[in-house]
């Protein structure tokens, strides 16, 4: 598992918060059986170290009326691989952009309010994009296993 690196106090530290980032120290350490300053100077090394990043709220979308959520798989010439991934950051509908195997290749997720502003979205931003190789789109449906916390 992703978390074989760290000691088994840590995955178990870990684990805790990802359930609930706002679970507090004493509650963690009488969850795993050490003291609330050990579990805060343990935080305080994973967080140093890097590990854990930052603690966030997690908007699901769909329990929004209307909100669409879509992936797109997207294939650059090499020379317009930057400049498409900067305008695709700058975008507040894109929620995340991942780099990924294959030549000049993006993953990118988006969540709109509705279909119409991802339809503008598609038309306005996507379309015009330099370079684009090939490009496809699927709508997310449901959301059926997603692990909070986590950048993979």
């Amino acid at each position: 598992m992703y978390l074989d690196g760290l000691d088994k106090l840590d995955q178990k530290i870990i684990q805790l918060l990802i359930e609930n980032a706002r679970i507090s120290y004493s509650d963690i350490g009488e969850e795993i059986e050490i003291s609330r300053v050990a579990v805060k100077a343990r935080i305080q090394a994973l967080e140093k170290k890097g590990v854990i990043e930052e603690y966030t709220t997690i908007i699901n979308p769909q329990k929004i009326s209307g909100a669409v959520s879509c992936y797109f798989e997207i294939e650059t010439k090499p020379e317009h691989l930057p400049q498409v991934t900067n305008l695709l950051y700058q975008n507040d509908i894109v929620t995340q952009i991942y780099r990924v195997t294959g030549r000049d290749r993006l993953h990118v997720h988006a969540v709109a309010s509705s279909s119409d502003e991802m339809e503008l979205f598609l038309h306005n931003v996507i379309d015009p994009l330099p370079g684009i190789v090939s490009c496809s789109c699927n709508t997310i449906l449901s959301r059926i296993k997603d692990i909070k916390g986590l950048r993979l």
